[in-house]
């Protein structure tokens, strides 16, 4: 199982374990960012640990390279010198550090072009955990919407429920049922122990009251300037002399009757010749 295929059992298995428990939403994404950053720095260092074992065959392979020319060039030095037999104990050696050199070529090849899958997937997994981190607050802002989304819709299905309502009504109903019946049963002990001139009486002073209503009610409106003002009565026997007979008396009545009534500066008027008559005599 290569490196990425461990790192990405270990994600999901983090990932679905924070999912199963369904703990607070923001909560549960920080935790799976801190878990992916620890996660990529493991598998960093198996990605370097991988390049450094690329460097080491890079070197490894140098190195026969080396002991092959080195080994070669003895073998001409030995021609040179008139010693085949050495000439021919270098090319064995020579020989030999060239296959180990060719094997060393292949692995390393291999391993370089493994470093170079390790190093792209290691920079998609670092592209993918910093696209995670931009996510991860829109989803927050998502959920938080959705919790407030669920917050108004509990209120309103509460505000739905009516039993509250209608049972405020009904109480409401029950006392002022209970009203109606001690009025009424008042009303039945008035007329069956009250005293009925008294009550006659009542009635009277409450229709003179609304008789003063209506002359204030009216002096009002004359005040105002909607109706003319009421003229006021004359009194009887105003403009008669104490001296005056009977007979007097009742043609005054008979001429006060068709006269029209007096007006205040009149009513004045006649109490002034009133006092003047009370100071002569």
């Amino acid at each position: 199982m290569s490196i990425f295929s461990r790192f990405s059992t270990m994600i999901k298995s983090n990932i679905n374990d924070l999912i199963s428990r369904a703990e607070d939403p923001e909560k549960m994404l920080n935790q799976i960012i801190i878990d992916m950053r620890d996660q990529l720095a493991k598998a960093k260092r198996e990605v370097a640990g991988a390049i450094a074992d690329e460097r080491k065959l890079q070197r490894q392979l140098a190195d026969a390279n080396k002991e092959r020319q080195a080994w070669e060039k003895r073998a001409m030095l030995a021609v040179q010198q008139g010693r085949d037999d050495l000439a021919k104990q270098a090319l064995v050696r020579q020989q030999e550090h060239a296959e180990q050199a060719a094997a060393l070529e292949q692995t390393w090849q291999a391993q370089a072009a493994e470093t170079e899958k390790l190093k792209g997937s290691l920079r998609q997994l670092n592209d993918k955990i910093e696209e995670a981190k931009r996510k991860r607050n829109l989803l927050i802002a998502k959920q938080k919407r959705a919790q407030a989304q669920r917050r108004i819709h509990e209120t309103m299905s509460g505000l739905s429920d009516t039993s509250a309502f209608e049972a405020f009504n009904r109480m409401a109903e029950k006392i002022e049922e209970e009203e109606r019946r001690n009025l009424a049963q008042a009303e039945v002990n008035e007329a069956l122990t009250g005293d009925t001139l008294e009550t006659e009486f009542v009635r009277l002073e409450s229709g003179s009251d609304t008789l003063e209503v209506d002359d204030k009610l009216l002096a009002l409106k004359a005040k105002m300037g909607l109706i003319a003002a009421p003229e006021a009565v004359a009194p009887k026997q105003l403009g008669a002399g104490s001296g005056k007979s009977g007979a007097s008396d009742g043609a005054g009545e008979d001429s006060d009757a068709g006269a029209p009534p007096i007006r205040d500066a009149e009513l004045i008027e006649e109490f002034e010749k009133l006092e003047q008559g009370e100071g002569g005599s």
